[in-house]
């Protein structure tokens, strides 16, 4: 899918979701008449039922909806990834920075990432393109968010004891090589995460969602509030 929402070629996504493997039916029916007013919901998923992935709060709503209320409480920390190799890792990256509501998800490298790991949550999460490192440093710069890079290097910092700031771009590396050079020579400081077994690292997806509950840990009551709120009737 494109950043204009347009498929590219040979992707179809949808935010529906197939029936649970046992035949249960994912979702919310139709909703019962009458029905509740407000520009926020959609007549077609009154209608049929909504079995998009999506909490309870956001049934029934249109997706511009989610997206603008979702942008009253972003959190203030940023996520990228370099993806130079056409990482499927990334999908998942972006799936869990829309869990825990990260502000922008930025892609350093190649435009086009494998968005199934996504399940759509992209469409609720704002993903920006950076063609280079350099270009990403100048948006943080420019906005004084200073670039975290996380990943297992000599003389990184454990990321159990690093006081992550509130406001920052937590960066992870292609799956495999990890962080380039540049992207090191960019960072602020590089945290690592403790490992005990006898591979020398961890899914770049697991990584990131390391990181990102490291800081809502400390930061997380800062910005947004918990999803777990009834539906709205």
């Amino acid at each position: 899918m494109s950043e204009t929402g347009v498929p590219h070629e040979g992707e179809q996504y949808d935010d529906a979701f197939a029936p649970a493997p046992d035949g249960r039916e994912i979702g919310v029916g139709p909703h019962p008449e009458p029905w509740p007013a407000g520009d926020h919901l959609d007549r077609e998923l009154l209608a049929g039922g909504d079995r998009r992935n999506v909490v309870d709060r956001y049934r029934y709503w249109t997706r511009e909806a989610i997206v603008a209320d979702l942008d009253t409480r972003r959190h203030g920390f940023h996520v990228a990834v370099e993806n130079w190799q056409h990482d499927f890792n990334i999908g998942s990256v972006v799936r869990t920075a829309n869990a825990f509501l990260a502000e922008q998800v930025h892609i350093v490298g190649r435009r086009r990432w494998n968005r199934r790991g996504a399940m759509v949550t992209d469409r609720y999460q704002h993903v920006r393109h950076h063609d280079s490192v350099a270009s990403l440093a100048a948006f943080a710069a420019e906005r004084g968010l200073p670039v975290i890079g996380i990943d297992n290097l000599p003389g990184a910092v454990p990321i159990e004891t690093f006081e992550l700031p509130e406001r920052c771009v937590l960066l992870f590396g292609q799956e495999g090589p990890g962080l380039t050079e540049e992207a090191w020579r960019h960072s602020a400081a590089v945290c690592s995460i403790a490992q005990f077994g006898s591979t020398r690292s961890i899914n770049a997806g697991a990584a990131a969602a390391i990181a990102m509950h490291a800081w809502v840990r400390v930061h997380g009551g800062a910005g947004g509030r918990p999803v777990g709120e009834p539906a709205v009737s």
